[in-house]
């Protein structure tokens, strides 16, 4: 029998629709006994059964198509978490218009359709996932989440491969280039924009680069104010990060965004993480370069 306090629990949740299939079959792929659609009322048992098994790593998820009380989630999870059971939660979340879109593509009904009613008529699409947000808005605020508005399946197996490898306990920080032009993401706690920066798009030679190639890099780097706003965020999120977290939430996301999400933010973002790679586990992302991710 494996030691309880070695096994990895993860609980996949969020909203239906944001990819959590995708997810599951990942985890599975990679050696994870998986449990899709488990009722909210079974957890405690589900736990319990899992320490007197032989499975290492255990995923387990759970959404609107599980029967029990959503809400309740998250006092479960602090049980868990006091009585030092080592359980990850990742929340998947995405914009409505995406949401909309996905089950337009798919042609299924949301979870929620055949238990709602709204003054005695089905409700709306729009009207599920607003419920769905509603109910599962406690559990969002104090996990890990991933907006998978605009990323592909394989980029959301590769942020759930860097997620799943993260080993130390505490803040996670997330630092995540974005483009405005897309749209800023979801996920994130503190938005910081450098479209004032100088920007290596209109410079021919560096057009088709990114902010990770060397060319960018030190182009960028001549001039004083990216470092100046480089030195000023790294400040702010020093002094304020401690602050943030004190409200014992375990995950922080800083989004940088520039114009297309391809040379500034991705500098800026590169940049931070290094400085910042010394204050706790860090994950790092480039939104709207798959290719860098």
């Amino acid at each position: 029998m494996v030691d309880k306090n070695s096994i990895n629990f993860v609980l996949l949740t969020g909203i239906s629709g944001a990819g959590k299939s995708v997810a599951l079959k990942y985890l599975e792929d990679i050696g994870y006994a998986c449990v899709d659609n488990l009722p909210v009322s079974l957890l405690d048992e589900f736990i319990a059964s899992a320490q007197q098994s032989d499975e290492p790593r255990v995923a387990v998820a759970i959404d609107a198509r599980s029967s029990g009380n959503l809400q309740l989630l998250p006092e479960h999870l602090s049980k868990y978490r006091k009585e030092g059971i080592n359980i990850k939660v990742l929340f998947l979340d995405a914009d409505d218009n995406t949401l909309v879109q996905r089950y337009s593509e798919s042609r299924r009904g949301h979870p929620l359709a055949r238990r709602l009613t709204l003054h005695g008529q089905p409700p709306s699409l729009l009207a599920c996932i607003h419920k769905e947000r509603e109910l599962l808005e406690e559990l969002r605020n104090q996990e890990h989440v991933i907006d998978t508005s605009g990323i592909s399946p394989a980029q959301l197996r590769h942020w759930m491969r860097d997620w799943v490898g993260l080993q130390r306990p505490g803040i996670i920080l997330t630092i995540q280039s974005f483009a405005f032009k897309i749209g800023s993401p979801g996920d994130a706690d503190l938005v910081f924009d450098v479209r004032c920066l100088p920007n290596p798009h209109y410079e021919p030679a560096l057009k088709n680069q990114t902010g990770m190639d060397p060319d960018v890099a030190q182009w960028l780097s001549k001039f004083p104010e990216v470092k100046e706003m480089v030195d000023d965020i790294e400040k702010f999120v020093r002094k304020w990060l401690p602050r943030y977290t004190m409200d014992t939430r375990a995950y922080f996301t800083i989004a940088i965004g520039c114009t297309g999400g391809q040379h500034r933010s991705v500098y800026v973002a590169e940049q931070l993480a290094k400085r910042l790679s010394d204050t706790t586990e860090l994950l790092i992302r480039h939104r709207n370069r798959p290719e860098l991710s």
